[in-house]
């Protein structure tokens, strides 16, 4: 799938979500794309409150998508096509998405639509606080962290981050490579 592709099914889910509910924000690797970081090549992420989430299951069906319960508690899959694109979730980390921290979020316009975005620091922590010995990929992370690195609160990515070995890992390697400020 081209990023073409993905950035069709972004607009046309966020057009949607906007339309019809609920309130919701850009995450993941898009969000970060949204602040300087590379196109994502695979997905995008939304993140609605976990209240929200059979209304936006709801919405993004009526808008053609088919929806695609996973086996994780966490989020389901809007597809197009036969291919999982837009992935809604609810809960990051194992903690529930508030309607306070998408409220919260940028709001921005992204490919000629206004809407939510959660900032680097944010999707950061999230990213980081995921790493651990089943996926633990710094080659991934490391173009989009040196491309948003000037919009990070460091104090605050290192702090929320303190807890978990792999990501203390990964910032030890980002103050080597000089990427960290």
């Amino acid at each position: 799938m081209t990023e073409i592709h993905l950035r069709d099914a972004l607009k046309h889910a966020a057009s949607a979500l906007k339309a019809h509910g609920p309130d919701f924000a850009l995450a993941g690797s898009y969000a970060l794309w949204v602040y300087g970081g590379p196109e994502p090549v695979h997905d995008v992420d939304f993140v609605v409150a976990e209240e929200d989430t059979e209304v936006a299951a709801v919405t993004l069906e009526k808008a053609g998508f088919r929806i695609d319960r996973t086996p994780e508690d966490w989020l389901f899959k809007a597809c197009v096509q036969e291919q999982f694109v837009i992935d809604v979730l609810h809960r990051l980390n194992g903690t529930p998405v508030t309607a306070d921290l998408i409220a919260s979020a940028d709001e921005l316009d992204v490919l000629a639509i206004r809407m939510r975005v959660l900032p680097p620091t944010h999707v950061l922590t999230e990213k980081l606080n995921s790493l651990n010995e089943h996926h633990c990929d710094f080659a991934a992370l490391l173009p989009a962290v040196r491309a948003v690195r000037e919009q990070v609160d460091w104090v605050e990515l290192r702090a929320d981050t303190s807890e978990n070995d792999f990501a203390v890992a990964f910032l030890v390697l980002t103050d080597r490579l000089g990427i960290t400020m």
